[in-house]
């Protein structure tokens, strides 16, 4: 689907007035197409305009898995000047092509490193900043309230009572974890968590970076305390079928009690659940490893051959203000990354920001945090694992190819 959105603007061209007083187009390709993003940079694109009357934006959106693809396209041939996109690696891969600009003097006129403390080593590549965050949010597990209290199950703080609670609602009927992995993403959430609450985010970070062997023991301790949820079928049926949005009926008709996920679900959730919604951290699984957490970023950036850097570096210099970081995120109920902007007065955000205020430290998300090549093949094993686990051995020998294939 393309969405374009175009208000022309008028200017009197003159040979002598500078380039930068003409009326100008500026190209913006976004992939935020759910509904509470959409809204949210519907009213940004507006507002952006109204201040800026002698630009002209023409705003292109497409549906998300499109998009990762043909974003590699348009930045080698002819990119738009402004593009969504994610921090950590995904930002590096481009950054390392030569394919994002550097904005840092943005960064530099706005002092946005005291704006953004908690973000700007994401956006950061040997010492540059090459992009700005808008966003970021908290994952855990969201569940029904109801449920849980029908079967007399109160919020799991450890695996082990993560795990009693499964097998209850499991004798019950009830799968314990709604899943959709059609699209892989989101069974290398739960690899995540499971190698950080087993490793610690260090180890993580290590093997993300390709610095850890795939078949290391500790790599398949990990997937031996995934197991543990994998091989009692605590997963709901045929996940593999279903895209993260097809699995969210199942929580909402009770059919399902919990979701893993990230608070972008939260805008989604039916009316008629109100009071019902519940979210907890990822429990403990061994308590001498502290806590870390996921928290994707995401950003908008100047690929290097756009055409107009200038009014691209003013609408960048326009998402990094407090008060539209404020208004983009109370929106799409997830937390701004300037600390200046306040966060939405909701249950799940309010626990979101103190979850994270407390973390050891933060990864991206696997397919942010590791190289693309890598990313892509440790998913799909991530996703046959959970169907076929008995294949775990060979999966990692796989996945460990590939490691000294992509990182060499």
């Amino acid at each position: 689907m393309k969405y374009v959105k175009q208000i022309a603007a008028s200017a009197i061209l003159t040979a002598t007035l500078s380039a930068s007083a003409f009326a100008s187009t500026l190209v913006i390709n976004s992939d935020a197409s759910d509904p509470a993003p959409k809204a949210a940079w519907g009213e940004i694109i507006s507002l952006f305009e109204a201040e800026n009357p002698d630009i002209t934006v023409k705003y292109n959106l497409y549906d998300h898995e499109s998009y990762k693809t043909t974003i590699r396209n348009w930045l080698v041939t002819s990119p738009p000047d402004v593009v969504f996109w994610y921090a950590g690696n995904r930002m590096k891969t481009f950054v390392d092509r030569g394919l994002f600009e550097d904005v840092s003097d943005i960064w530099e006129k706005n002092d946005l490193k005291a704006d953004f403390t908690s973000a700007a080593a994401a956006m950061t590549v040997d010492g540059k900043q090459y992009g700005v965050p808008y966003t970021y949010y908290q994952w855990g597990l969201y569940y029904r309230k109801d449920i849980f209290q029908k079967y007399d199950i109160a919020e799991p703080k450890t695996w082990e009572e993560l795990k009693t609670a499964a097998a209850t609602l499991k004798k019950n009927e009830i799968a314990p974890f709604t899943i959709g992995t059609k699209f892989l993403w989101t069974a290398a959430g739960w690899f995540d968590y499971l190698n950080m609450r087993t490793n610690g985010l260090d180890f993580h970070i290590k093997l993300m970076e390709g610095k850890v062997a795939y078949t290391d023991p500790r790599v398949k301790k990990t997937f031996e305390n995934w197991k543990e949820i994998v091989e009692p079928g605590y997963y709901l049926e045929n996940h593999a079928a279903y895209s993260w949005q097809e699995a969210q009926p199942f929580l909402y008709n009770g059919e399902a009690a919990m979701y893993l996920i990230g608070n972008f679900i939260t805008p989604s959730f039916p009316k008629e659940l109100d009071g019902k919604m519940g979210f907890f951290q990822f429990p403990s699984i061994d308590a001498n490893v502290p806590m870390a957490e996921d928290a994707p970023m995401d950003t908008v950036h100047i690929p290097s051959k756009a055409k107009n850097k200038v009014d691209a570096r003013k609408f960048l210099e326009f998402v990094a203000r407090a008060e539209n970081q404020e208004l983009i995120n109370k929106k799409m109920l997830q937390i701004p990354t300037n600390n200046k902007a306040a966060v939405a007065d909701n249950e799940f955000l309010q626990t979101g920001v103190k979850i994270l205020n407390a973390a050891e430290g933060t990864a991206q998300f696997y397919d942010r945090d590791t190289d693309p090549a890598m990313a892509k093949e440790g998913m799909k094993g991530f996703q046959e694992f959970m169907v076929h686990p008995e294949r775990l051995d060979d999966i990692l020998k796989r996945l460990e190819k590939v490691r000294q294939r992509v990182f060499k």
